[in-house]
């Protein structure tokens, strides 16, 4: 099988993990604070997978300067399209009690909502492609981290959505398009840099790192921390253990 479409189907089986999450919210009431755990639990994960297996990678393919560059440059512009959607209603998107805005308080929220959690999962699922160049096959710290933390994500997520009042085709809609998005990057970041310079393929790699490690600061912490309070740290530390486990077994 191509490593395009070897990437394209481990993007499609990551994204999965949101429309699993949603399922559980949809159909189980799971209390607040449990999801916040599993949030906490899933932002240690991101967390140590960024630290131990992109970064350093990048760091070695390309040097500290492409890495630093890429790093920086994709956290700049997570964050600035995440203020521009938060203006629109897309602030809380990620948290799972009665933040997220309706149609109603909100007009186009649904749009930015959708949007939004696009422009999260996108970044996680173009590492997954660019994982498969090495021609060691897919990065399973960087899937187990990503899949980990999916779950949390498409749980909270819909539940809030759930709550405010959006429908089940709204719902499954925007993570079914999410996740089948999820493919088409992973595929998209595998099939245009095949061959691509070490220095090119460490900006692409830090620069969805960057823009991971933001999303997980703006979107993930807080829902986590909100439920949680003390025992989020300790928790997200456990998510930070069992991924650094992982990427050393």
């Amino acid at each position: 099988m191509p490593v395009w479409l070897q990437a394209g189907a481990w993007g499609l089986f990551a994204g999965g993990a949101l429309v699993v999450g949603a399922l559980v919210a949809w159909f189980v009431s799971v209390p607040q604070r449990v999801v916040a755990s599993v949030m906490a639990f899933g932002a240690g994960v991101l967390i140590s997978a960024l630290a131990f297996d992109l970064v350093d990678e990048a760091e070695r393919g390309g040097g500290l300067v492409a890495t630093a560059v890429g790093f920086l440059a994709g956290a700049s512009i997570y964050v600035t399209a995440n203020v521009l959607l938060a203006r629109r209603g897309a602030a809380h998107r990620k948290r799972s009690g009665d933040q997220q805005p309706s149609e109603q308080e909100h007009t186009g929220s649904g749009a930015a909502i959708a949007v939004g959690a696009l422009l999260d999962g996108i970044p996680e699922s173009v590492v997954l492609g660019l994982s498969l160049l090495s021609g060691n096959g897919v990065g399973v710290p960087v899937l187990a981290a990503i899949v980990i933390s999916n779950l949390p994500e498409g749980l909270s997520s819909a539940a809030g959505m759930k709550r405010n009042g959006r429908s089940a085709r709204y719902v499954f809609g925007v993570w079914t398009a999410i996740a089948v998005a999820s493919g088409v990057a992973g595929l998209l970041g595998a099939a245009l840099l095949e061959g691509a310079s070490p220095e090119l393929v460490a900006v692409i790699t830090a620069l969805a790192a960057g823009a991971i490690l933001a999303m997980v600061s703006d979107t993930m912490i807080p829902e986590a921390f909100e439920r949680t309070h003390l025992y989020a740290g300790f928790i997200a530390t456990a998510g930070f253990m069992l991924a650094f486990a992982i990427e050393r077994s």
